[in-house]
């Protein structure tokens, strides 16, 4: 029976974070007057089995769980989740050093610069928006990605969804796709034809025809040679470097080209969420982006943790668990952080 004079196996604090928490947990009890786990259930309204593996040192257990341990022995609540972040840093430090192996001796981070195709080996942090884009891609022609300035929308469809569709396809679209990559600028008709002029997936149009290489493309429906996939990125050029309504207009319209039944063609728009209004005067764009819009939110705390110490475990490099604290709880929720973060950490 859990806590009813049955011996815990020995700790070693030196072995590593996880040990070193749970030895911690054990004289946190002991401190208490040794408090049976059942009686610590009773307290903590968790489970004695719960509470028994906390502190058995074999994995670190959830926050949750040791919070609650640790307030049915009395302690402080705000200091053991510093203590618990500290030792899951440690902990996310040890693993992404056993699991990425010797790095290419690179800088962990890239500054202010944003993440393209050949960083896709050291974005972390963002594999559940990169499943919502690529999901949303499978089922809708259209999609737009928004997020505040600085959220990192430019690198999460580079380095996170571009290398995802060229590994897994999209679902009811043919492949191998052809991944065309733009931003609009002042001109972005000819952005457009230039960027689609590099493959030769999007056929030309007929002499004489009001078309576009974009429209034939997606007006192939299944006899296209090939899907594709154009990415416009900083899709809010169109409204603040484009000054020309009508062109402005006709490029929205060949993107919406996309929609055409049957079409093999997927475009995925990044957007500064401040210019997400703007779209709402094209009624046919309003209607793709009401349909299917994913919003980049701040990331968590745990996705922050990865950021910070998977790269650094990729080059070998520890960053000391006390800076990714700081960092984590100063970051955590705040849109806009990532380059200064990623800058910080480069510096």
């Amino acid at each position: 029976m859990c806590g009813m004079g049955r011996p815990e196996k020995p700790l070693d604090p030196a072995a590593g974070p996880v040990a070193q928490f749970a030895a911690a947990l054990r004289e946190l009890r002991n401190a208490a007057g040794r408090p049976t786990y059942r009686e610590l259930a009773r307290r903590s309204g968790l489970s004695a089995t719960a509470l028994t593996v906390a502190a058995r040192g074999d994995q670190l257990p959830t926050l949750k769980v040791a919070l609650a341990f640790v307030q049915a022995c009395g302690g402080d609540r705000s200091e053991w989740e510093r203590r618990w972040h500290a030792a899951d840093t440690a902990t996310a430090c040890e693993k992404g050093n056993t699991e990425n192996g010797p790095g290419g001796g690179g800088a962990p981070y890239l500054g202010l610069a944003a993440y393209d195709e050949h960083d896709a080996d050291r974005f972390y942090g963002r594999k559940e928006p990169v499943a919502d884009i690529v999901g949303q891609l499978s089922e809708h022609c259209v999609v737009a990605v928004v997020g505040p300035s600085g959220s990192g929308k430019s690198s999460l469809l580079r380095a996170g969804v571009i290398p995802a569709v060229h590994r897994d396809g999209l679902p009811g679209v043919l492949g191998p796709l052809t991944v065309v990559r733009l931003t609009p600028g002042a001109a972005p008709l000819t952005a457009l034809a230039s960027a689609l002029a590099s493959t030769t997936a999007c056929p030309p149009p007929r002499p004489g025809k009001h078309q576009t290489r974009l429209s034939v493309w997606a007006r192939q429906g299944n006899a296209a040679p090939e899907g594709g996939l154009l990415v416009v990125d900083q899709f809010e050029e169109v409204f603040t470097l484009c000054t020309d309504p009508d062109e402005r207009a006709a490029f929205i319209g060949e993107l919406l080209a996309a929609r055409e039944p049957g079409s093999q063609v997927r475009v995925v728009l990044g957007l500064r969420a401040d210019f997400f209004g703007h779209c709402a005067g094209h009624r046919e764009l309003a209607a793709a982006l009401q349909a299917a819009t994913v919003l980049v939110a701040p990331m968590t705390a745990a996705e922050l943790r990865e950021v910070i110490v998977k790269p650094a475990a990729r080059e070998q490099v520890m960053v000391e668990p006390a800076l990714v604290a700081t960092i984590v709880a100063e970051a955590t929720g705040e849109p806009g952080m990532l380059p200064l973060v990623s800058h910080a950490l480069l510096e």
